[in-house]
């Protein structure tokens, strides 16, 4: 018998944009023209069985061996994926496997339009479960950061040790943790900034960091204008 709260790895192929709505957590509110949902549904779906061209030219900007010509094998939806202390799973907007001569990247995409990274660390901190004490630690010691500024956004840790987990799992070459930003938003990208500093994470060209001391898989950290257009974009709804 299957566990209650167990991730699900059985996945089937959308035949639209609109097939992306039944996976998320509240699949009729968070549905709406111009939000981070339809927006990156509309985007990955519009991409042809392809990297959006402009993760792709981002990527090999970088100049670096992991990131360079990758071809997209799979992408699944809101990933998800357990982490040690509490019940609930972090759950990723796009999770893309992607090759090149080198060997498997592991892209974990969030996407972003006026949302923000959720609570600081110093909110976190604050609360008094044991369960959250405990996934707090394991997450600095899985990032190997002694201890995160009270003011770097929490959900920053847990999308990259979401991505670093499932790369580990896939032995992939690279993890990538990718914010796909469709407002570019001052203050998310000034977040997304101090989280690579506190990771002491190396910039290979705009938008694009690697954290030096992971080398199984190596650790990046991207930032990722998208397509606005696709903001205009309705996708009917299946419910």
């Amino acid at each position: 018998m299957q566990c209650r709260n167990a991730v699900k790895r059985i996945f089937i192929p959308t035949k639209s944009g609109s097939d992306w709505q039944g996976l998320l957590a509240k699949p009729k509110l968070h549905w709406k023209k111009g939000a981070s949902a339809m927006t990156a549904a509309a985007a990955w779906e519009d991409a042809g069985g392809a990297l959006p061209q402009e993760i792709a030219t981002m990527l090999d900007s970088a100049n670096d061996e992991a990131l360079r010509r990758l071809r997209l094998l799979a992408v699944f939806p809101e990933w998800e994926v357990s982490l040690e202390g509490g019940e609930t799973a972090s759950h990723t907007d796009v999770l893309a496997l992607a090759s090149n001569d080198k060997g498997l990247c592991v892209i974990a995409v969030e996407a972003k339009v006026n949302e923000d990274f959720g609570p600081l660390l110093k909110d976190k901190r604050a609360e008094t479960s044991a369960g959250q004490g405990k996934r707090l630690d394991y997450l600095h010691s899985l990032l190997g950061v002694p201890h995160f500024d009270d003011l770097i956004r929490y959900q920053l840790l847990h999308r990259t040790a979401s991505a670093l987990l499932t790369a580990r799992e896939f032995h992939a070459q690279a993890a990538v943790m990718l914010v796909h930003s469709f407002a570019d938003k001052p203050n998310l990208r000034a977040d997304f900034d101090s989280f690579c500093s506190a990771l002491r994470a190396k910039q290979l060209s705009f938008g694009v960091h690697v954290a030096p001391t992971f080398s199984g898989p190596r650790l990046y950290m991207a930032w990722c204008s998208g397509n606005r257009e696709y903001l205009d974009v309705e996708l009917p709804s299946v419910f």
